[in-house]
């Protein structure tokens, strides 16, 4: 009888130094709240001087907090993100760049990895896609809305 109850409580103490370890890591991912909101409201002519192929990319450097990506999925489908990394946004140098293949996107901070498609992780400690804005195409002028105030 002692020593099952031993067992018991050596069992529960474990769990509970666990449970009490897991409790104190930093979850640098529950949301968005660390990336600085700025105000982004732009229009670009993807057709035109903005030209971004299907199944390409263009950088805005001087849009959102530390640029905008715009991924041109088809014809009239776009998808526009910012490029802060979302797992340590603060950190001066953590911003996703587009690896050699094409539809990766990198932080080579903490070294997350995401699809260019979608924005979802699919590598590194990130658990949360990229900050994603809003598209509108075509606007009553023709060309692509980015903005993150609907």
């Amino acid at each position: 009888m002692y020593t099952r109850n031993y067992k018991i409580g050596y069992l529960v103490f474990v769990a509970l130094i666990l449970i009490g370890l897991g409790a104190c890591s930093k979850d640098k991912n529950n949301n968005y709240q660390d990336i600085p909101n700025v105000y982004v409201n732009f229009t670009i002519n993807p057709d035109g001087i903005d030209f971004i192929p299907t199944n390409s990319w263009k950088i805005y450097e001087s849009q959102g907090y530390r640029g905008v990506l715009i991924y041109r999925i088809d014809q009239v489908t776009f998808n526009a993100y910012e490029m802060t990394c979302p797992y340590d946004p603060l950190e001066e140098k953590a911003r996703v760049q587009v690896d050699a293949s094409g539809i990766i996107l990198i932080d080579s901070c903490c070294m997350s990895t995401y699809n260019i498609l979608d924005g979802m992780p699919v590598g590194g400690p990130s658990t949360i896609p990229l900050k994603q804005y809003f598209t509108q195409y075509p606007t009553s002028l023709g060309g692509l809305h980015i903005y993150n105030n609907p």
